[in-house]
């Protein structure tokens, strides 16, 4: 792919699209060079995110998933950027983005992190993606770290990491960014815009005009985007990762895509977004929702129909149903919460573990939930 001319040189405030929010080509010059099979696999892994956010949600309200950050409404930026990377580039992410492993096969072990189980974070190294990061921003160091260390080996990989505009308020985006410029290191930040952070809205996190344009002062390019437009989000992270690795020129590797866009449900399982904010609003943003646009478009390019989609649904329903299935049949070893606190366990950690398995011993695990 050839980076189109200008893509980089735009004001931050001029917004890239490709799609309008009917689905219509509006930049037919920025149209990413995508096979029909491409195109049709981006959306169904955007249609995979939908359907996974509303069995995860539903299975939380159960009682058999713990809280969970819904990403309905982002599922644009989430495919679009995964799916512009080669296998072998690093995804870091923060909580929601959960297109990125979709985007990578979706084991099935990731729904064990949801359930409580470290097992579903190791899971993720072997399509590798970072470990889950629930904490706000101090993954942005870390990520930049890595992609150093690529660049330091002569590796052929992108570093690419994810996070809200709230993170932007938070001094490890400062410091991993600042750290990025004047190392020169190859890594393609995006900044999901969803415009709250939790119940915070966006003019309140920084009086910058855009969040894109704060890459200029750590020496590097900065660039807004569609979000909620998935071809847009292609091109412009194929083309940062190409700008990231590149032989070195007069132009600095990294780059920040600030990803606008609108988070349709709760912040997570966890919160009201009654309370801060209005539902006339979240209405507004539905009209631009991802997936009808890129649906739209492949049904008028006749690249999809009815019955595609059929199937499509068809196989994402029993992908999820096996993956529930050996959730509920995944047996945990109650002792595994006491691996993971220090390299060698305290010696009041071993009185808690050695606790806790006398009380297995003699009641059995049912008596853990009993709380005995």
């Amino acid at each position: 792919m050839t980076r189109p001319d200008g893509l980089f040189s735009r004001p931050p405030d001029d917004r890239i699209r490709i799609l309008d929010a009917d689905g219509e080509v509006v930049a037919p010059e920025l149209m990413p060079d995508l096979g029909d099979e491409a195109l049709v696999a981006m959306y169904r892994d955007m249609r995979f995110c939908r359907r996974l956010d509303e069995r995860a949600i539903s299975l939380q309200r159960q009682g058999r998933l713990g809280t969970y950050s819904s990403l309905a409404g982002q599922e644009g930026a989430q495919i679009g950027s995964t799916h512009a990377l080669a296998d072998a580039d690093l995804v870091s992410y923060q909580y929601r983005e959960h297109g990125a492993v979709v985007a990578r096969g979706f084991p099935w072990e990731y729904l064990l992190y949801w359930a409580g189980h470290e097992r579903g974070n190791a899971a993720l190294a072997d399509i590798d993606v970072f470990p889950l990061n629930i904490t706000i921003g101090d993954h942005l160091p870390h990520a930049v770290g890595m992609a150093w260390a690529a660049k330091l080996r002569g590796d052929d990989r992108a570093t690419v990491v994810h996070f809200g505009d709230g993170a932007t308020s938070e001094g490890d985006f400062h410091e991993g960014l600042n750290f990025a410029g004047v190392y020169d290191v190859p890594a393609v930040f995006v900044c999901n815009n969803n415009q709250w952070a939790i119940s915070v809205p966006r003019e309140r996190q920084t009086a910058s005009d855009t969040l894109a344009q704060k890459a200029q002062a750590y020496g590097f390019e900065g660039v807004q985007v569609d979000g909620m437009d998935p071809l847009a989000m292609y091109v412009v992270t194929r083309a940062a990762r190409e700008k990231a690795l590149a032989p070195r020129d007069d132009e600095p590797r990294p780059t920040l895509v600030e990803a606008v866009q609108y988070r349709f449900g709760a912040h997570t399982t966890a919160d009201d977004p009654a309370r801060y904010r209005d539902e006339a609003e979240v209405e507004r943003w539905r009209e631009r929702d991802p997936l009808d646009r890129l649906e739209s478009f492949l049904r008028e390019t006749d690249r999809l129909d009815d019955h595609r989609i059929e199937e499509m649904d068809a196989e994402i329903e029993a992908t999820l149903a096996d993956a529930v299935e050996r959730l509920e049949s995944y047996e945990a070893d109650p002792d595994e919460p006491f691996e993971y606190t220090y390299a060698e366990p305290t010696a009041k950690l071993r009185d808690q573990r050695d606790y806790l398995r006398a009380l297995r011993e003699e009641y059995g695990d049912e008596a853990l939930l009993r709380d005995e």
